[in-house]
């Protein structure tokens, strides 16, 4: 009987100590006193330029999280690792590689790869099994329309990135006592959710001035000439056009309005700091307006990385260029995690993922406060233009560093 007893008390015991075990493994994966995260980023691929850009500061991020003392929960200290996967710049890839991290790997944390295709492909995933999904690069309006409660973004949706160029070409027409509805655009965009987003906002902006929209053209996902467009733009004489195509698309609406000598007043564009238009193009950068998340000027600020500015200066420090807006954004999505963590004062995904939905932060990247559907609904965009080699906020006015140089000379 005794022999009987003293088994059971094993067998329970080994039972307490696998719960234990499956309890931990539920919670998060932890090795030691690092909690690990993970993240599909687009390393090779369409992409590469903004996923090496979301990794590295990512990196740095949790290098400056792990030199300030990491993170506090139940009275130990935890650091953060993040386990990275290239995703190839592929949706499918992307998806697959969010289930293994998941799967295979126990990572209950997942930081967002880059572009809404990728997230759009990622978001599912995350959501089947529960795991908190917060990222910085996928700003597709579509996203936050589907009912996720395990996605969360902390930037602002596509479809604000050129709205201030509409509505200060508005301004700009009464100034000299034109009638907005009079302004003509033509427009070009890459056919992925980003971009399209990008034009709706747009064309909602247009339609509340009345202006008319004479082009209104698709831009291939490998673009590689923008001529036919810019053809028709030199034969209709817009007052503005507005481009989204990433980097190349940046690139290219500037080389060769400039080649063709293209002269529109407005020129607006996304992606103008990641494609490096003011830096490697020189004077035919010159007036471009960019649209962007964030401005190293703005007066930000957080516990972490000090003022807007100084992270600027410590990503300049480290990676030897300016800090273009995805850098910043990747680098406030895992101090998300970090004040989530803080606060739910646990690894269990579901408190954490309930934390990050009450999450009301400033950060040097701006303030952070989601809405129901995983919004940043708190930062506002900012519009930037190439003046004398620098990018400078001219919109809102309430953020302009200068006065918008109107209308844009084509330079010579």
């Amino acid at each position: 009987m005794r022999n009987s007893m003293t088994g059971v008390r094993v067998f329970a015991g080994c039972a307490a100590a696998l719960a234990l075990v499956a309890a931990a493994t539920a919670l998060a994966k932890v090795e030691g006193d690092t909690v690990i995260l993970g993240a599909p980023v687009s390393l090779t691929g369409k992409y590469s330029v903004n996923g090496k850009n979301t990794k590295d500061c990512y990196e740095m991020a949790v290098k400056r999280l792990n030199e300030k003392g990491g993170v506090k929960v139940g009275g130990k200290t935890y650091k953060l690792k993040v386990v990275y996967y290239d995703d190839e710049s592929t949706p499918a890839r992307g998806a697959q590689l969010t289930e293994r991290l998941i799967q295979q790997d126990d990572v209950k944390f997942v930081l967002g790869a880059y572009s809404s295709a990728l997230t759009k492909a990622m978001a599912p995933v995350t959501e089947k099994y529960k795991v908190p999904h917060v990222e910085a690069n996928g700003a597709a309006r579509e996203l936050f329309t589907e009912g996720y409660k395990y996605l969360f973004a902390v930037l602002s949706t596509s479809d604000y990135y050129l709205r201030d160029a509409v509505n200060l070409a508005a301004e700009v027409a009464k100034e000299h006592g034109r009638d907005p509805k009079t302004l003509k655009i033509a427009m070009a965009f890459e056919n992925d959710p980003f971009s399209l987003d990008v034009r709706q906002g747009i064309v909602e902006d247009a339609n509340k001035y009345g202006m008319k929209i004479l082009i209104d053209d698709k831009l291939p996902p490998e673009i590689n000439d923008m001529s036919a467009t810019l053809t028709k733009v030199k034969a209709v004489k817009p007052d503005m056009l507005l481009v989204s195509g990433h980097e190349k698309g940046a690139t290219l609406v500037v080389r060769q309005t400039a080649e063709m000598k293209v002269d529109v007043p407005i020129v607006a564009t996304t992606h103008c700091d990641s494609a490096k238009i003011a830096e490697t193009l020189g004077k035919q950068a010159e007036g471009v307006l960019c649209g962007s998340q964030w401005d190293r000027h703005l007066a930000y600020k957080d516990q972490w990385f000090g003022s807007a500015d100084d992270y600027a200066k410590a990503f300049e420090k480290e990676f030897n260029y300016p800090a273009p807006y995805q850098a910043a954004e990747s680098s406030a999505a895992v101090l998300v995690y970090a004040d989530a963590f803080k606060r739910a004062q646990s690894f269990d995904p579901e408190k954490v993922r309930d934390a990050i939905a009450q999450t009301d932060m400033m950060t040097f990247f701006g303030p952070i406060k989601f809405d129901s559907t995983g919004k940043n609904t708190a930062k506002p965009m900012v519009l930037y233009q190439v003046i004398q080699g620098d990018y400078k906020v001219v919109a809102p006015t309430k953020f302009a560093e200068t006065k918008l140089v109107f209308p844009r000379k084509q330079p010579q």
